[in-house]
């Protein structure tokens, strides 16, 4: 598609993007037959979804525009995001609302912020004020950046997830410089918490040598994460050649990355010490080969029987929607979903109904919902 200069043209851009019904797609699966049914397409490489209170969509595309869906049409981009480093994996990338942004608008963007030294993960705070097919980012302001800017243009992580006492989990990736995964100073390969004002929380780990924002370190490129009920936090993240890990980062934990894996490097050659090492954590499952997760969405509803508290992920290399089967803290059983079927999917998240809706991270990207037949 050629580009359109969106200020001057909204109303043919909106047109542009808005979706040609596209041929359903119907696979059985656990839960019954489940359709996966094109919204919108035209997007550009997004990264992230926010459903929001009044029914409408949320998209953030990597080159740095942040679109506003309803009706299955693609507004003009919102004004004032930020300036983003959009080179190779970086952009913009994660959305979060706030708690209460029925009321406030309140939510977090993470982004790859261009600064000294080269880029880095960041994280703004910013009210959206909607209208009619759009809107605009007010009180912008960058509550959290990486305290080290590095000029690789991967691993940028990133998610962020509102727990339930309001303070914020951001996943970081390493930027593909695996060693400062180890580096207990360094907020790369980490989970770090803050509160919604970017201030450190009184009850973080803090342990000696942790830097204060840190929650649990030794993640290589975590892309997906998700609230569980109870308020324990679940991350997926990408292994190297294989061994791409679903974790439950708990405070002060070391989950191992450059010195155990199951995975290899990229030219086959062994990566660190091996599988298991005392002090550090195994993870809760491992995929090899590898199917890159990306999203990670805990399912709820009563639309798709039996699927209750499963977790839900994207495989980007695996093109497929994946069901984990949990039993608590265990992971019991794998249903792999449209395989090979909708693309790249980098982005799952649930509706209050239990239909699922994926984004595929493509340069005519689709945002598609899952449903159980008929629904």
């Amino acid at each position: 598609m050629n580009k359109i200069n969106a200020i001057v043209l909204p109303a043919l851009v909106s047109s542009l993007l808005a979706t040609v019904p596209a041929l359903a797609q119907t696979i059985d699966s656990s839960a019954g037959k489940l359709t996966a049914s094109v919204v919108v397409e035209g997007l550009s490489h997004p990264w992230s979804l926010a459903l929001l209170p009044d029914g409408g969509m949320l998209v953030s595309e990597r080159s740095g525009q942040l679109r506003v869906i309803r009706d299955g049409v693609v507004g003009a981009p919102v004004q004032g995001t930020p300036e983003v480093y959009h080179q190779g994996q970086g952009g913009l990338l994660d959305i979060a609302l706030a708690p209460d942004f029925a009321e406030s608008g309140q939510l977090y963007l993470s982004f790859s912020e261009p600064g000294e030294g080269g880029a880095g993960t960041a994280v703004l705070s910013a009210k959206l004020v909607l209208d009619a097919d759009s809107g605009r980012l007010e009180d912008q302001r960058v509550i959290f950046r990486m305290n080290k800017f590095t000029g690789t243009n991967r691993h940028f992580g990133s998610r962020i997830v509102v727990g339930q006492d309001g303070n914020l989990f951001v996943t970081l990736g390493e930027r593909g410089e695996q060693d400062r995964a180890q580096d207990l100073a360094d907020l790369a390969g980490a989970v770090v918490r803050i509160t919604p004002d970017g201030a450190v929380p009184d009850d973080n780990p803090k342990l000696e040598g942790w830097a204060p924002e840190l929650w649990s370190k030794g993640h290589r490129n975590p892309q997906g994460a998700a609230l569980r009920s109870d308020g324990q936090l679940f991350v997926v993240e990408h292994g190297p050649m294989g061994g791409d890990e679903l974790n439950k980062p708990q405070p002060g934990a070391n989950y191992g990355w450059p010195l155990i894996t199951y995975g290899v490097d990229y030219s086959g050659a062994k990566v660190g010490e091996g599988q298991e090492k005392a002090g550090l954590e195994q993870p809760l499952h491992y995929w090899v080969p590898s199917i890159s997760p990306s999203g990670l969405a805990f399912h709820a509803g009563d639309m798709l029987p039996g699927w209750e508290g499963d977790l839900l992920t994207g495989g980007l290399s695996g093109q497929m929607l994946v069901r984990l089967d949990m039993d608590g803290d265990s992971l019991v059983g794998e249903e792999r979903l449209f395989e090979g079927q909708l693309g790249r999917i980098r982005d799952v998240r649930v509706a209050d109904d239990g239909a699922i809706y994926v984004l595929t991270d493509e340069d005519n990207g689709r945002l598609i919902r899952v449903a159980k037949e008929g629904n």
